[in-house]
């Protein structure tokens, strides 16, 4: 039997809205425009980059018939911005206690690797993870179950659960058919009773324990 954690990454172990509301004002201001509040940009996110880029030109005047090179831009600004972000309070105590209790520790994220792979080294985070999947490594992202279920098989797990903020997580979980635990502190934009939960949690000293109440064949 080996078990496995695999978690979001953004609003689940890292706090990183600031460096993206900031990246996204940048691009803003760049253009000429006005910045948007971090709770509205904050509603942007999960959905990867391309749906996020979707979201802030529909929200202000940035010119639609300029995405690629928008694209280009933004994604040099997002790569570049890690200096806000921050770890959650207990993340790192509650890996190594998985860790040492067997747990093999992946991350399935809809962040496309390169800005991943700045904020993980930012933050000094990468070094406790097994497995890694990025929005861009596969050609579906979440909520399509592949990537999780790509987390799990890479680290050859039996049992598992993820880890996540979101409704969007919920839904990769369901659909993979893998317990869900709700972390109630991120970027989620809707009410906890309306995102299908195993368990939820607001503090990251709770989860080991809850993660082998929720621990379950894969």
């Amino acid at each position: 039997m080996t078990r496995g954690v695999v978690f979001d990454l953004d609003g689940t172990l890292i706090d990183s809205l600031p460096d993206i509301a900031a990246a996204a004002n940048a691009l803003l201001a760049d253009h000429g425009l006005d910045p948007l509040p971090t709770a509205q940009i904050g509603s942007f996110v999960g959905m990867g980059e391309r749906v996020f880029l979707d979201r802030l030109i529909a929200a202000t005047a940035l010119d639609a018939d300029q995405y690629d090179p928008l694209m280009d831009q933004f994604m040099t600004l997002y790569k570049a911005s890690t200096g806000l972000t921050t770890v959650f309070p207990g993340v790192v105590d509650a890996v190594m206690r998985l860790k040492v209790e067997g747990f093999k520790l992946g991350i399935c994220t809809n962040k496309p690797g390169g800005p991943l792979e700045a904020v993980l080294e930012a933050v000094d985070l990468g070094k406790w993870f097994d497995v890694i999947i990025a929005g861009d490594s596969l050609p579906v992202r979440k909520p399509d179950p592949a990537p999780l279920r790509l987390a799990f098989e890479r680290m050859a797990v039996t049992e598992g659960v993820y880890v996540g903020d979101s409704d969007v997580d919920a839904e990769t979980a369901q659909r993979a058919g893998v317990p869900f635990a709700l972390f109630t502190e991120g970027i989620r934009t809707k009410p906890i009773d309306a995102i299908p939960h195993d368990r939820a949690f607001e503090r990251f000293t709770d989860l080991p324990d809850l993660c082998r109440v929720l621990i379950r064949p894969i």
